[in-house]
């Protein structure tokens, strides 16, 4: 009788080229959907840029949700995009932003913007905060990626199941498939909370 581990070998060998025929079959990924920047990027960024945002130098934010926001970047095709920078930037617990056009109200102790460089597994991590409402807006948090100096991307994180949603003018102009690509539940677990948010980009 054939050794178990060569006839498992074999059907694994014979059924590779079928399951590439059938990614490939499937097309290219849907990208991203793409939203505005709003007006609050940064004008100059701060000192501290890193993926914590919870740590602003040495001072610690006490207040608000901390939460994990983490996911991939990838190529229409799957593939990790090495060397991408993620960037993100949100308002404090309050609802201020670090910008002049909020008047400079945000809590210095958050940092409020962080980037991180995608590694070869295209995988991305920071921690801050679960994002609240300010006036006029869901909570939300920014997102740009970035290649070099390309562009690839702009778009905002919505939270699932949050209210707001409902309400928001930006939220309420997507499609039913945007906004499933773009609202993300913010889930318990070990480590705390955490909002998993995939992203596909034309590179």
């Amino acid at each position: 009788m054939p050794n178990r581990r060569i006839v498992l070998a074999c059907a694994a060998a014979l059924a590779a080229p079928h399951l590439r025929l059938a990614r490939a079959s499937s097309g290219p990924l849907r990208p991203t959907p793409s939203q505005t920047e709003g007006p609050f990027y940064p004008v100059s960024l701060p000192a501290d840029t890193d993926g914590d945002l919870l740590r602003n130098g040495s001072a610690v934010y006490p207040r608000g949700t901390p939460a994990w926001v983490e996911g991939t970047v990838v190529d229409l095709n799957g593939a990790p995009l090495a060397g991408a920078v993620v960037e993100i930037w949100q308002c404090d617990h309050a609802g201020h932003y670090h910008h002049p056009g909020d008047g400079g109200r945000a809590d210095p102790a958050f940092q409020g913007f962080g980037r991180v460089v995608v590694g070869r597994d295209g995988r991305y991590r920071f921690r801050t905060l679960k994002p609240v409402p300010y006036s006029g807006r869901t909570p939300h948090i920014h997102v740009k990626v970035r290649l070099d100096r390309m562009e690839l991307l702009t778009t905002q994180l919505y939270v699932a199941d949050e209210p707001g949603n409902a309400k928001d003018f930006l939220w309420r102009r997507l499609s039913a498939v945007d906004r499933e690509a773009l609202t993300v539940p913010f889930q318990s677990g070990a480590n705390g909370l955490t909002a998993r948010f995939p992203i596909v980009v034309q590179a």
